[in-house]
């Protein structure tokens, strides 16, 4: 990494982000840091992608090179950092959050805690409104033991899912 290219990352913010959140533009607005302190606080459409993992996730979880990118984190450097790679890989609008999280804090937008904040409550909505069965634990378990043609599939964070999971259970985070 040069100067020239670090001097070269525009930057976005609260503000900048809230429009376009309202404006229902497209935006990949990205959280650096690792899971958990992600999970600590982040911007609710915020999505989370750790440096050291965006060589491995960036183009098949961002897979137009044209998308508007705003990475951030809460002032360890990794937003920086992140935005010169993800140049690296051929993305070609990519803004850091000027001031990071602190900033978005500043600005007084909210903060959720834990992961996949709005797709538990979209889950959840859909649940509700289109009465999706559910399963009892005894049930799921017959179905195991008589080697029924099922695939149980893990969302949970992935720390969650080896902490505890059903027997054959495949983690898909």
């Amino acid at each position: 990494m040069t100067t020239d290219i670090l001097d070269r990352i525009e930057v976005a913010t609260p503000a900048d982000i809230r429009t376009a959140l309202i404006a229902r533009d497209e935006i990949a607005l990205i959280d650096v840091r690792e899971e958990h302190e992600f999970a600590q606080g982040h911007p609710l459409f915020a999505a989370q992608i750790p440096l050291r993992r965006i060589d491995e996730e960036a183009r098949w979880r961002i897979p137009r090179l044209d998308t508007p990118i705003i990475v951030y984190d809460a002032g360890e450097g990794l937003a920086r950092r992140a935005a010169v790679r993800l140049q690296g890989l051929g993305y070609t609008d990519v803004r850091e959050l000027e001031g990071g999280l602190q900033a978005w804090r500043d600005a007084g937008y909210e903060l959720f805690e834990d992961v996949n904040s709005y797709s538990k409550a979209f889950g959840e909505l859909v649940e509700h409104r289109r009465h999706t069965p559910s399963l009892a634990a005894e049930d799921v378990q017959a179905l195991i033991d008589e080697k029924a043609d099922i695939a149980i599939l893990d969302a949970r964070r992935y720390d969650e899912y080896h902490t505890m999971s059903i027997p054959t259970g495949t983690s898909v985070p």
